[in-house]
């Protein structure tokens, strides 16, 4: 049995060791901790050669199904495609008088899908000022829901209650949130929440206290892998202390009319005693929307502070090295995730704001604006984003993917409907 090492694996593809081990955490290459130096198999380096080097990956949600399958348990996908044309962003008589909370808010990416879904926000908790005042504009101010919007950390006890005051006297439907995972950590057998990022621990003390129908938890796949499948095991265990039955897969934003090829682990879970549901992938790989088909109509758009449409100025020795990377390489070999161009006849790679280092755009010799990486998040043209550029890219980088929160909306309104059959 051939054991590789993360070193011999770098020299072996001509990538860095920072991308095999980010392969590795995102949980695309497994391997076995072992003497705190991580190892691979021939057999799992091969699988994950073929897939992820050479491109023959199938870029769709039932990949992912059978190996990260746990069994928590079997994933039961919902078809959601006869009600896509619903947008209660553009239209409230598409309403569907469900309502729901979003943890760790960010900008909205993910209240925006929930809204073009139907839902209406009633409350949200955020602890960066720029994302604030971007969900504030656009929920409050321009849409007009009412609910308390202002820069909170969730860990503070005041928090809680206020939030808890402000959805008193109403039945709650769904709590959403996408809480940072890296405190966890491992004492003997037992894994343990690190006390210097309690911030799951708030999520489920809220959950525990509103008793919403249903919860959506989001987040990078590699949680799946963190600590050899514990964290995941965790979560599910914790939830179902408290009442929750869940289930949890990956799911591709692309699979969704999304222009852009981003995973997200989504955990689901219900108190209501029906099935979850997660959504069922609606686009083939053959049918993805395109980096073009997003933004080309952008490129002869003047620039424009309002739409959040400003092209940034690069040198002109810069503007010859940007239009010389080959789509879906990086301008820097060290840092293979930032400064990266979108392919154009495919969906886009991920959009990361990665401090400055943001997507180069397919054509011109510049990299992305603001309303081009918002058109890869599938944000509405009506949705602004408050800030500095700087602040505004790390919103939008940071922000789940709309259409992909519409998706996961639409297959949790099946599961309320269930119960009320």
């Amino acid at each position: 049995m051939e054991i590789l090492t993360i070193e011999e694996i770098a020299k072996k593809t001509n990538k860095s060791v920072k991308t095999i081990r980010r392969q590795i955490a995102e949980g695309s290459l497994k391997a076995s901790k072992i003497n705190n130096r991580y190892r691979i198999l021939l057999s799992d380096y091969k699988k994950w050669y073929n897939n992820y080097i050479s491109g023959n990956k199938k870029e769709s949600i039932f990949d992912d199904v059978d190996y990260f399958n746990t069994e928590s348990k079997k994933v039961n996908f919902i078809d959601i495609s006869k009600k896509w044309n619903i947008d209660g962003w553009k239209n409230k008589n598409q309403r569907n008088g469900l309502n729901f909370i979003d943890l760790f808010s960010g900008a909205g990416g993910l209240s925006c899908g929930l809204v073009m879904a139907g839902y209406t926000p009633i409350g949200s908790v955020e602890i960066m000022d720029q994302a604030v005042a971007t969900y504030k504009y656009n929920f409050v101010d321009k849409m007009g829901f009412k609910e308390n919007v202002e820069t909170r950390d969730i860990r503070e006890k005041n928090v809680k209650k206020d939030l808890y005051d402000s959805v008193k006297d109403k039945d709650i439907d769904l709590i959403v949130g996408g809480f940072p995972c890296q405190g966890f950590s491992m004492a003997g057998n037992r894994i343990v929440t690190d006390k210097r990022n309690t911030l799951y621990l708030d999520m489920l003390e809220i959950v525990n206290n509103l008793k919403p129908k249903v919860v959506v938890m989001e987040n990078v796949p590699g949680l799946r892998s963190m600590l050899g499948g514990k964290v995941e095991e965790k979560i599910i265990n914790d939830f179902e202390k408290i009442g929750y039955k869940i289930n949890v897969t990956v799911l591709n934003a692309a699979d969704y009319y999304t222009p852009q090829t981003r995973k997200r682990v989504i955990f689901i879970g219900n108190r209501i005693g029906v099935e979850n549901y997660h959504p069922k992938p609606i686009l083939h790989p053959s049918e993805y929307i395109t980096t073009k088909e997003a933004i080309q109509d952008l490129m002869k758009k003047k620039p424009n502070s309002l739409f959040n449409h400003i092209p940034t100025k690069h040198s002109d020795e810069m503007q010859k090295k940007l239009l010389n990377v080959k789509e879906g390489e990086s301008l820097y070999k060290n840092y293979s995730d930032s400064w990266k161009k979108c392919p154009w006849n495919k969906p886009s790679c991920t959009i990361k704001e990665n401090h400055g280092g943001v997507n180069i755009h397919p054509k011109l010799p510049r990299v992305l604006t603001a309303r081009e990486m918002a058109r890869l998040q599938s944000f509405p043209d009506d949705f602004i984003f408050q800030g500095s550029k700087k602040w505004q890219l790390t919103q939008i980088g940071n922000a789940v993917p709309c259409f992909l929160g519409k998706a996961i909306g639409l297959a949790v309104e099946e599961m309320i409907k269930n119960d009320k059959e």
